[in-house]
């Protein structure tokens, strides 16, 4: 299982740095995770929720609380709520170089966590964790109901569609209105809801921002940064193109996805799986919920890209390692997929080994040579293998 690996990560991580961060959208189980390691590591834990005002009063004098501590590994739950931590925390650590004395948990990334970087660098390792992945639910949670709740597990794992829209619908108010805010970005939460929608009724193409700039009556680099502050903090998943050395005119623009698909779907106003394979969206829908279960399985040494030219020849997953592209896949909502042209010639430049048309839950079979047709669980298989070097 995805948590269960990221576990080990972390045990091995806190038993090297004097500090680990598990990064990841809020809700998405860090908590869950941190206080599991108990039993796994050999110091006692100290759990702070930096939310919680009796936890924010222990450290009105942070540095003479945390020496009282100084065996323990001290767990700082949303820890982007207090940035003024780092320092201490960097001198306390420069002061006792100890493995595992700080897990600090933030519902942002590591590039927007600027003070950690800067205040614990070399000091520090980042673990990112992704909402559950189908790997890890394919014995409890049909594929059909994760595609629609998404990972979350709040969301997932109620007992009702119904629950898991009402939970998402506060889930992205809240984020909007609160969350956001919290992490530095100021704006109008009218624009910033108006901003998500547009981007799910674009999500599987190229990124045109001033087309969104238009829209919105924001200028260009407002919906810029808008849309960078999104991704840093989980909600959108930017997937870069990528380039090689042949004669075409490559798309350079990336592509945006809502991270979540539940959060895809509440967004657009699908509350129910009939609803959800009626809406023109669904394409899109299956798109990025394919991208997001690969980028969570993803090994550490491999990037995903997507691939297309003017001439129309496209791949939605490029995945690359050691700067050179090993496998390509299409992304089709049918267990009956034609072949299109233009991933023939994807395959044709990019000289890919490994080339797939993934569908929500066909067969394997040669669709042609050096292609083949494959689920969504036995691609994400596949991923796995490459990592370890062998070829399916």
């Amino acid at each position: 299982m995805v948590q269960r690996y990221l576990l080990h990560n972390l045990v091995a991580d806190l038993g090297q740095f004097p500090a680990v961060a598990i990064t990841g959208a809020r809700q998405a189980g860090k908590t869950t995770l941190a206080r599991s390691i108990h039993s796994a590591i050999n110091s006692p834990v100290l759990y702070l929720d930096l939310e919680l005002p009796t936890d924010i009063a222990k450290l009105q004098e942070p540095e003479l609380f945390l020496r009282e501590y100084e065996d323990h590994c001290v767990i700082l739950d949303e820890i982007h709520h207090m940035p003024d931590l780092f320092p201490v925390l960097r001198g306390l650590i420069d002061e006792h170089r100890r493995p595992g004395r700080f897990l600090i948990l933030g519902s942002a990334s590591p590039a927007l966590l600027r003070d950690s970087s800067e205040s614990l660098a070399g000091r520090i390792s980042y673990n990112k964790l992704y909402p559950l992945n189908v790997v890890e639910t394919e014995n409890e949670i049909d594929l059909k109901t994760h595609l629609l709740r998404g990972g979350f597990p709040d969301s997932l794992l109620t007992s009702s569609d119904s629950k898991s829209n009402r939970w998402r619908t506060n889930f992205i108010q809240t984020y909007l209105a609160r969350e956001l805010p919290s992490l530095g970005l100021t704006s109008d939460v009218r624009i910033l809801r108006k901003l998500l929608t547009m981007l799910c009724h674009v999500q599987s193409s190229v990124l045109n921002v001033q087309s969104l700039s238009n829209s919105l009556g924001v200028t260009r680099p407002t919906v810029s940064r808008y849309i960078d502050f999104l991704e840093k903090s989980y909600i959108v998943t930017r997937v870069e193109p990528w380039f090689s050395n042949v004669k075409k005119r490559l798309v350079k623009s990336p592509k945006i996805y809502i991270s979540d698909s539940g959060i895809f779907h509440s967004l657009l106003g699908i509350t129910d799986y009939p609803g959800l394979i009626e809406h023109p969206a669904v394409g899109a829908s299956w798109e990025g919920f394919v991208i997001q279960q690969t980028s969570s399985i993803l090994p550490p040494d491999m990037d995903l890209w997507f691939f297309r030219t003017h001439e129309g020849a496209e791949a939605d997953i490029v995945l690359s390692k050691n700067d050179s592209p090993i496998a390509s896949a299409e992304i089709k909502w049918t267990n009956a997929p034609k072949l299109s042209k233009g991933f023939r010639n994807v395959v044709g430049y990019l000289k890919s080994e490994h080339n797939y048309v993934i569908t929500p839950a066909s067969d394997t079979y040669p669709a042609a040579e050096n292609i083949k047709v494959i689920s969504l669980l036995n691609w994400l298989d596949v991923v796995s293998q490459l990592h370890g070097g062998e070829k399916k």
